[in-house]
């Protein structure tokens, strides 16, 4: 296999998983939310490296300030606004 078709594949490879992740998160931020959560807690604890704990920071989800938690919390809809 020539390194060109291995870096084609690998750029193939790469636009499929974020495609997926991007579909993902529209379709079910429930559920990517809570799976960001627990591939990021055990990386945060005390006593880990510095850099793998900036890496849970990294990965975990950003805190939800707002009550748009009622409606899976995509922030796209102005729920909020009337009164759901």
């Amino acid at each position: 296999m020539s390194a060109y078709l291995l870096l084609q594949y690998a750029a193939i490879a790469l636009a499929v998983v974020a495609s997926a992740a991007f579909v993902a998160k529209k379709q079910f931020p429930n559920a990517t939310r809570r799976l960001r959560v627990a591939c990021a807690l055990p990386l945060v604890r005390e006593g880990r490296p510095g850099w793998v704990r900036a890496m849970g920071r990294w990965i975990a989800p950003p805190a939800s300030l707002t009550g748009a938690g009622a409606c899976g919390g995509c922030d796209s809809c102005d729920t909020a606004s009337r009164g759901h």
